[in-house]
């Protein structure tokens, strides 16, 4: 520590947080410990991560240090602090900077999460301004890594952009009490996003995810764009909307996966399977299926498992309880495509490649920059508990970075095999394995790649 760092006991630092830190909110919670501890100075997103500069007593400074990492918000991955001292600089208060442009971009982007309870309550209460509104998130949840067009991680990079936010939602987005400061994809029904139900005459519905349910509870088959692509849906108690699905889909015997809210009425459930299903990633959790499952013998042909997910979208979460209050307790939700092609994600490509197979389309107006499948798991037995086994690594895993010990003195790509295909990007510390690309024997899925 200089002689300059430290006057009349003011100690001023300055800290690199590296790791999973943009767009999960750790400004505002950088923000707000540092208000509780009387620190001036400021924290900003760069292209490496969060940089913050702290000036106050030197206890206060330790404090701060000591429980950045471990108090960070719940969807953070910190990997590594560092920080030295500096001068002191003797500016009062804490800012929240903006992002500086340029340089070479090496700070990970978030995965998709699931709704948080707090949105989840908001969705639900008529007395929110946003009831019912199919794009609720904040800084503890929605989508991330299927919305993100560059870092640092900031709405200008989102898809998002084209959104401008109402004073209300501006007002929060700048309050750093408010849950959703600095939420780059915040939005309300006056400003955001929207839902629209169309059909072969191009008739848009009133309330677009009601009748949606309705349509379904009736046999149809609907597109719906998702988090990271259209699924399509139907009933999965009627065999013959299941059997339609089949034909039209040219998917002969491979199961459908199911999105129910009472996963214990379909598969039994041990410890591993219910933590996965219940974790913010919600993937596909294969599991046995119960005897008295009300589920179409076409949704997954002499198999003893199914593969259930709950409800990770706002928009998911209204039409499961839309569908539940007219007495449909599951649907099969699948990939949108024709069998082994990749998942429809653009609005021009839903409409090219899946009007032969759905009968409506439940679509909205925020673009989808990646594709993404659900990831699918299961629990494997081991001598003492259980563990889980990743079959298919995708939405709320990726683009998550694994460690890599010793690290590469240069970046690399690793291409996979044909079948079951991902690839893998390599840089210093940490690799990169993509979301399921799928088996490279055709066009759409190579270009994909």
């Amino acid at each position: 520590m200089s002689l300059s760092a430290v006057v009349a006991g003011v100690r001023r630092v300055r800290v690199r947080v590296l790791g999973t830190v943009q767009g999960v909110g750790f400004r505002p919670y950088v923000y707000r410990l540092a208000g509780e501890l009387r620190l001036a100075g400021f924290v900003l997103n760069d292209s490496r991560g969060v940089v913050i500069e702290l000036e106050g007593s030197g206890p206060s400074v330790e404090t701060f240090l000591a429980r950045l990492a471990p108090e960070a918000p719940p969807l953070a991955v910190v990997d590594a602090v560092e920080f030295a001292d500096v001068p002191v600089v003797g500016a009062p208060g804490f800012q929240i900077r903006p992002s500086p442009q340029g340089g070479v971009a090496e700070t990970p982007v978030s995965v998709d999460s699931a709704s948080c309870p707090d949105c989840l309550h908001e969705l639900l209460d008529p007395d929110d301004r946003r009831f019912r509104y199919p794009f609720i998130n904040c800084t503890n949840c929605g989508p991330r890594f299927t919305i993100v067009q560059g870092v640092p991680y900031d709405r200008p990079l989102t898809t998002m952009s084209g959104f401008a936010m109402c004073a209300d939602c501006r007002r929060e987005y700048e309050d750093p009490a408010d849950r959703r400061f600095h939420a780059q994809p915040n939005a309300c029904p006056l400003c955001g996003p929207r839902v629209r139900l169309v059909g072969a005459d191009g008739v848009a519905a009133r309330d677009p995810i009601e009748a949606a349910a309705m349509a379904l509870r009736d046999g149809a088959i609907v597109a719906v764009k998702g988090i990271g692509g259209y699924h399509l849906a139907c009933r999965a108690d009627d065999e013959g909307a299941v059997g339609e699905l089949r034909r039209r889909k040219h998917r002969e015997d491979k199961p459908f996966a199911l999105m129910a809210t009472s996963p214990d009425r379909l598969v039994v459930l041990g410890d591993v399977e219910r933590e996965l299903m219940f974790s913010p990633a919600r993937p596909i959790v294969l599991a046995l299926r119960r005897a008295d499952a009300a589920v179409a013998p076409s949704v997954a042909p002499a198999c003893r498992e199914l593969g259930v997910m709950l409800p990770y979208a706002p928009l998911h979460h209204l039409l499961m309880a839309d569908l539940v209050g007219i007495g449909v307790e599951a649907l099969v939700l699948t990939s949108g495509n024709v069998s082994d092609e990749p998942i429809v994600f653009t609005d021009e490509d839903a409409r090219e490649r899946l009007s032969a197979i759905a009968d409506l389309f439940l679509v909205h107006d925020r673009p989808i920059e990646t594709r993404t499948d659900d990831s699918v798991m299961r629990a494997v037995a081991r001598p003492g508990r259980s563990r889980p086994l990743m079959l298919r690594r995708s939405r709320g895993y990726v683009p998550a970075p694994l460690a890599l010990p010793g690290g590469t003195p240069v970046p690399l790509l690793a291409a996979g095999a044909e079948l079951k295909h991902t690839f893998c990007v390599a840089k210093g510390e940490r690799a990169w394995v993509s979301h399921h690309i799928g088996d490279l024997k055709n066009y759409e899925t190579l270009r994909s790649l």
